[in-house]
């Protein structure tokens, strides 16, 4: 049974920082796409980042570049480290990941690549005071 199960979470000020983590248990990592999504209130949920594991690619929405990194380690664990958070980062923010590869997974065009994602976690909130 595949689980995603993120933590890190919480509440910063602006210009902070924070380090979301997600383990994955169920499936390898060797070859799998993993992502972060985010729901901000009022909109639909965006894509963040994803990272193949397979070709060591990450790639980026334009919101996270240059601010977001997305980490992987030998524990199955994923990671969004966070900086430079602004209030319109708030949200709640998801892991995704699936072992397969259908047409969009890990391609960058996360809104197509959204319902393609099988694993989902529960969610973690982010809250950024300004």
């Amino acid at each position: 049974q595949v689980k995603l199960e993120e933590s890190g979470g919480g509440s910063v000020q602006q210009g902070g920082s924070l380090r979301l983590a997600c383990g994955v248990s169920g499936f390898s990592f060797d070859s799998a796409c993993l992502a972060w999504y985010r729901q901000i209130p009022g909109k639909e949920r965006e894509g963040v980042g994803s990272i193949n594991t397979l070709a060591n690619r990450t790639r980026y929405a334009n919101s996270a570049k240059d601010r977001f990194t997305i980490s992987i380690d030998d524990k199955n664990n994923l990671y969004l480290q966070m900086n430079s958070l602004t209030p319109e980062d708030t949200g709640m923010y998801y892991c995704a990941a699936d072992p397969a590869f259908p047409r969009f997974i890990c391609s960058g065009d996360f809104r197509a690549a959204r319902s393609e994602y099988r694993h989902w976690g529960q969610g973690t909130q982010v809250t950024v005071s300004s």
